[in-house]
């Protein structure tokens, strides 16, 4: 069998004293760590692109495609660490040392990395010093004249284990120096920029058609550029429930950058009368405010798509972006032809995301009108798939059982009609998942990713089915890179977060993450229910029971035994301890 070798930039980084720290209380140190892994570390990751090959009880091992990102994640996990140390004394401070290698591996079967990439960054990381990033040389040479940084050169130096010397540069970032501390350096620039250079939101486009039912028409063009720009590998895509949480307000360009983490802003307006659509669209910088392009496109509405495409091409260009073969493949879809079609498609998919058993009905009737007038819509197909799906998970028909069916039925076919679609993948996911094929909701779910990704659902529906699989770790990096990507992401995203925590045994974590979104969404009974659980684990009766409690306040019906039977949990027993937290209160026998 043939070696499966790569070229990755390979990130190696540990927490310096750490069995000093762990000696003085190791229980604060394991807290401390696990809580900077979930707010900043595996965030950070996320963002710039990176996998998590290996953790050990002080560090990681992480790949990213490229140099670029590496660095951009270490600068902004080092400057990340100098604001939470601020105040700690000398001796309780976590401080990590980072190793940044491009080099040749070797890919194992499960995913590890293996090779003299992978040990020349362990050995980097070994000569740094708290708080810097040492990069080889040949991960140097790669991000001098794209990063303006500020290096010191350590010269040839002889790492351990490693036969040739390799010259080293040091990076010194956040508080590791005086002078670091004092000024701005252009490496915390960077870092509090990330991603600097190529990420984007794109705001709902104003309805100027003097009629607010053509919302859904100005809607469906923002979210359409949406999802054509996050197919560009390079291009950092806010997520449209992140964006759409502006619509209607009168905010400053800058303001929105800040909030939602990117450097340009697509802000426009649509009108459309009659068979005529004026569209008008400027890219924004959203450091300066100032203008990159701007323009207004005067079209039938049957060219509607083809505006579309120009929006996408224009702002690549602005962004001068490189792309790729397989960027170019994927902006290039197939678009339905038929404007009625595309019109119900819109109507029903703004519905859809209402999710109510009212609109979820209305929804569905507009999406098989529009596959009715092109049977070959394959996105319209999804979302009429995602809506037997909604009646599978909240009882809403007469026979659940039934609507799964045709919710794969439907699904399998908008596979079949366009494999390049994301939406169809997503959907077949969601399928697979809850009928237990948790290997093929993975596969769906990774290939609705690669084909989006800045697909925030589909990192979503990754780890729920990670976690279903019992592989809770891997869950918790895609729901990181899920909120990484939706700032304002759905409270039930911290349901899922908890989930995968309590299941690797932090009941600590999962009730801070179940408050967080009891705070968001009092009427939960899951959440509740699973805070009861966690309680339970921790030895805290009294307040498992006020919790469970709630949930039957909230939720008179709620039943063990039905969610038994229906989340698809490939080992039974991941379920059996909550119910164990439970026993544990005395709330069941």
């Amino acid at each position: 069998m043939s070696e499966n070798r790569k070229l990755v930039a390979i990130l190696a980084a540990d927490v310096v004293g750490y069995s000093r720290l762990a000696g003085a209380d190791e229980d604060r140190t394991l807290a401390r760590l696990r809580a900077l892994r979930s707010d900043l570390i595996d965030p950070t990751i996320a963002v710039h692109h990176g996998r998590v090959i290996k953790r050990t009880g002080d560090g990681a091992l992480v790949e990213f495609r490229s140099v670029v990102d590496a660095v951009r994640c270490a600068v902004e996990v080092q400057n990340g660490m100098v604001e939470r140390n601020a105040g700690v004394p000398q001796d309780r401070r976590i401080e990590f040392r980072i190793g940044i290698h491009l080099g040749d591996v070797v890919e194992e079967s499960d995913g590890d990395l293996m090779g003299d990439g992978v040990n020349i960054a362990s050995r980097l990381e070994g000569v740094a010093a708290p708080g810097a990033i040492c990069l080889s040389e040949d991960a140097y040479r790669q991000v001098k004249a794209r990063l303006d940084l500020s290096v010191s050169d350590l010269g040839s130096t002889q790492l351990k284990n490693i036969a040739e010397p390799i010259r080293v540069y040091s990076l010194q970032v956040g508080a590791g120096t005086k002078a670091a501390a004092a000024s701005e350096t252009a490496a915390s620039r960077l870092a509090t920029a990330a991603p600097p250079k190529l990420s984007i939101a794109v705001l709902p486009f104003a309805n100027m058609s003097g009629d607010a039912e053509q919302d859904y028409f100005a809607d469906g063009i923002s979210e359409d550029i949406i999802t054509a720009l996050s197919k560009l590998s390079q291009l950092f895509v806010i997520a449209r429930n992140s964006s759409f949480t502006f619509k209607g307000q009168n905010v400053r360009v800058q303001e929105v950058g800040t909030k939602l983490g990117v450097r340009h802003v697509l802000e426009g307006s649509v009108r459309k009368s009659g068979n005529r659509v004026r569209i008008t669209a400027q890219l924004i910088d959203a450091t300066s405010g100032g203008h990159l392009w701007a323009e207004r496109f005067d079209r039938d509405l049957t060219d509607i798509f083809a505006v579309q495409d120009d929006v996408t091409q224009q702002i690549v260009g602005a962004l001068a972006l490189n792309l790729t073969e397989g960027d170019r493949q994927r902006l290039a879809p197939e678009h339905p032809r038929n404007i009625e079609a595309y019109d119900c498609f819109l109507r029903g998919r703004e519905l859809w995301y209402r999710l109510t058993k009212e609109t979820n009905i209305a929804a569905r009737d507009l999406l098989q009108r529009a596959i009715e007038q092109d049977p070959e819509f394959a996105s319209a197909h999804a979302f009429l798939a995602l809506t037997h799906g909604l009646d599978y998970l909240n009882r809403w028909s007469a026979s659940p059982p039934e609507s799964m069916a045709q919710a794969e039925e439907v699904a399998t076919r908008a596979v079949m009609l366009d494999d390049s679609d994301p939406w169809a993948h997503w959907a077949l996911a969601i399928v697979k998942l809850y009928t237990r094929r948790h290997d093929g909701a993975i596969d769906e779910a990774e290939r609705a990713i690669v084909l989006n990704p800045n697909f925030a659902e589909g990192h979503v529906i990754l780890g729920e089915a990670l976690y279903y699989s019992g592989r809770s770790e891997e869950a918790l990096e895609s729901f990181a890179r899920g909120k990484a990507l939706n700032p304002y992401f759905p409270d039930v995203l911290l349901h899922f977060q908890a989930l995968a925590s309590f299941q690797l045994g932090r009941y600590e974590e999962a009730v801070d993450l179940l408050m967080q979104r009891l705070a968001r969404n009092a009427v939960t009974d899951v959440s509740r229910a699973l805070l009861a659980a966690s309680y339970g684990h921790l030895g805290r009766f009294a307040e498992a029971r006020t919790a469970w409690q709630e949930v039957l306040r909230v939720n008179p019906d709620y039943s063990l035994d039905y969610r038994r039977k229906v989340l698809p949990y490939k080992n039974p027993a991941d379920f059996e301890l909550v119910v164990e937290g439970l026993r544990k209160a005395g709330i069941v026998q």
